[in-house]
């Protein structure tokens, strides 16, 4: 099974998985990778932060809840980075906390349940997919000669 393709060229999309849960960052790493992404890990937001500035990732799995940095100040400074790609953000606390795409920076808040790696991995691939440019960007077909109206 092929991966969404990166946008690095012609290359696996590269994710970076955020979480201070080393049990939880091997669970997904070997989902993902199963899927034929690249995956790298980071333990803290810090860690994701200095990564970030070394590799271009396509996607970033950040954990909500880890110390000192939680998942939504790392969002934040990487928008404020100007980091572009999709972000997704895990949390045990989405539907307590009212967390959303709308309010958090992320593309995706995902519940942490029993759905959880289903949804990851749908939204992963979804995320991931090149865009499709739009049917009026196309450039104009040819009129074969003698087919003029």
């Amino acid at each position: 099974m092929r991966s969404a393709p990166s946008y690095r060229a012609n290359l696996p999309a590269l994710i970076l998985l955020v979480d201070d849960n080393r049990d939880g960052v091997i669970a997904r790493r070997s989902v993902l990778e199963e899927l034929g992404y690249t995956v790298a890990s980071a333990a803290s937001g810090f860690e994701a932060l200095e990564s970030v500035e070394r590799q271009a990732f396509d996607l970033i799995v950040t954990d909500y809840k880890m110390a000192p940095m939680n998942g939504l100040e790392l969002i934040r400074k990487l928008r404020e980075r100007n980091f572009l790609n999709p972000i997704i953000l895990l949390t045990g606390f989405a539907d307590s906390l009212g967390l959303s795409a709308q309010d958090t920076g992320a593309d995706i808040v995902i519940q942490k349940s029993a759905n959880e790696v289903t949804n990851l991995v749908r939204n992963a691939k979804r995320l991931l997919t090149t865009p499709k440019k739009p049917p009026g960007s196309q450039p104009p077909r040819s009129r074969k000669a003698g087919n003029e109206s």
